[in-house]
């Protein structure tokens, strides 16, 4: 079997040409490789083939592996091939190589033949034939049971669990001696009281002042729309502003003050929606108008009982007059 390792033949007269195979060393040790050099040289335009055996050298000689193929420009028209291979051999004796084979056109060149020396591997010469050892038991320690992770990391297992114990036990002596008070419930003010104080720290945060138009009138109708919910019942944070408006003017308590609220949403949705700043006249304009909405529709103060309608008790109740009798016989 014949591999090729250069361009394809032309059918035309071959030049002269020159094929030169050489190794490295002729000496082999019995498994070891060595370097086969291949030397072709020919016209730059030759064309000819160089015809390497695909597997084998010879009987005993096996190929290795290819080491490199390239080629080298002489000049005067002529080119150099150079192909090294490693070769190989499991048995010793003297072999002499297959040569390489050059064709070019109706002519054939063939190589020269290196010998190459296999040497066998030295070997016990000792004719006695020894037993293997008996069976031995090992002596075997607490460390040979666990896994081996155990063994290799155990002090750092070591130190994890001890800080683990440490915090657990600091943790228990904390609980015990912290004294767990009851959080008060902050109390709830009413949906006036709590619009009035939002619409209060709105103002002192100056928003307008420092360019944050955007953020003052979204808290602006957050507030409103918080209002709304706690007082009214109207899901406004859900709504869009008409749906708000047309809530509005359903509600007889918040028809009348209606056009307050359009006002503060309709400067509100031109401030996010159109993104143009508006004058400071008209940030506090719609200030305003949110704070006199929260205060028209103030829940109405329930008169306090009067001396007349409050119910009386047993210490303002008159008490009743009646005719003493008198127990003294009559004379």
């Amino acid at each position: 079997m014949m591999m090729t390792l250069c361009g394809a033949a032309q059918a035309a007269a071959a030049p002269a040409a020159s094929v030169k195979v050489s190794l490295d060393s002729a000496v082999l040790l019995m498994g070891n490789v060595t370097p086969l050099h291949i030397e072709v040289i020919e016209e730059a335009n030759a064309g000819g083939d160089v015809f390497v055996p695909a597997d084998t050298m010879c009987a005993n000689v096996e190929i290795h592996s290819l080491l490199r193929s390239d080629t080298t420009d002489l000049g005067n028209n002529r080119r150099q091939i150079n192909i090294d291979l490693l070769i190989q051999s499991f048995d010793s004796g003297v072999y002499r190589l297959n040569p390489v084979r050059y064709i070019a056109g109706n002519e054939t060149i063939v190589s020269n033949q290196p010998v190459l020396k296999v040497n066998p591997c030295l070997v016990d010469s000792l004719e006695t034939i020894h037993d293997f050892a008996d069976v031995s038991d090992v002596d075997r320690h607490f460390a040979d049971y666990l896994p081996d992770v155990v063994v290799k990391y155990w002090v750092w297992i070591l130190v994890v669990l001890l800080l683990a114990a440490g915090g657990w036990f600091a943790w228990m002596r904390y609980k015990k001696r912290a004294v767990v008070e009851p959080e008060k419930a902050k109390p709830v003010l009413p949906p006036y009281e709590e619009a009035i104080e939002a619409l209060s720290a709105l103002r002192g945060e100056n928003l307008c002042q420092k360019g944050m138009e955007k953020e003052f009138y979204t808290r602006l109708t957050d507030i409103l729309r918080h209002y709304l919910d706690r007082r009214f019942g109207i899901n406004a944070m859900e709504m869009t502003s008409t749906q708000i408006l047309d809530a509005l003017h359903a509600n007889p308590d918040t028809k009348l003050s209606q056009p307050k609220m359009q006002q503060v949403l309709a400067m509100a949705d031109f401030v996010k929606f159109a993104k143009v700043r508006p004058l400071p006249a008209d940030n506090t304009a719609a200030f305003n108008s949110a704070e006199a909405f929260v205060e028209d529709t103030r829940p109405v103060a329930q008169p306090e009982p009067t001396d007349e309608t409050a119910p009386q008790d047993e210490t303002t109740r008159p008490a009743e007059t009646s005719t003493p009798t008198s127990n003294t016989p009559k004379q």
